[in-house]
């Protein structure tokens, strides 16, 4: 299942709803068919959308009021993989498909597995699980930090800038009247 964008605010009285896309174009979503939850059990049929002042507003079949649409806040919203088309460009893959990747360093040297793709709002970055650390580290997805991708062999290389990847504090300044 991929997952194509969360229903984000209920919007009106009439059972509209606001969504996070994550389609390269906001309506591109409903170009896939019927969208359910991960496990593929509940269906949410779109009977309208239209794009409002904030993004993508869409009325779900069966959701006809205010209170109906506060119950579907936070819902993640789901197509099977084989509804996307497929990717022919070498280079382009679904976010989806990174899940579980090798991250390596530029060296060789294993990093972790990439366990999410992030989007903030300025630009896509790896969530990567480093073995023996508690926090995970985010690297930003851009082709300098992250200069090869194979998904043949399940594996990206990451060329840290420096810094990056370092778990050390920044150094405390010296408290006035400490020698330094």
């Amino acid at each position: 299942m991929v997952c194509l964008g969360r229903v984000v605010v209920a919007h009106g009285v009439q059972g509209w709803v606001g969504i996070e896309t994550y389609t390269e174009r906001a309506e591109e979503i409903a170009a896939y068919g019927d969208l359910t939850d991960e496990a593929g059990e509940t269906t949410y049929t779109l009977a309208a959308m239209r794009m409002g002042p904030k993004g993508l507003l869409a009325l779900f079949e069966g959701v006809d009021d205010r209170d109906a649409a506060e119950d579907l806040k936070g819902t993640r919203l789901y197509v099977p993989r084989s509804a996307l088309p497929r990717i022919r460009d070498k280079d382009a893959y679904y976010h989806a498909d990174l899940i579980g990747v090798a991250a390596v360093l530029i060296d060789g040297t294993a990093l972790g597995t990439v366990t999410a793709v992030q989007n903030f709002g300025a630009g896509d970055l790896l969530e990567i699980v480093v073995p023996g650390k508690r926090d995970t580290v985010l690297v930003p997805f851009t082709k300098a930090i992250v200069p090869e991708v194979d998904m043949k062999a399940r594996r990206l290389v990451v060329d840290p800038p420096p810094g990056l990847l370092d778990d050390s504090k920044p150094e405390e300044p010296p408290e006035e009247g400490d020698d330094a």
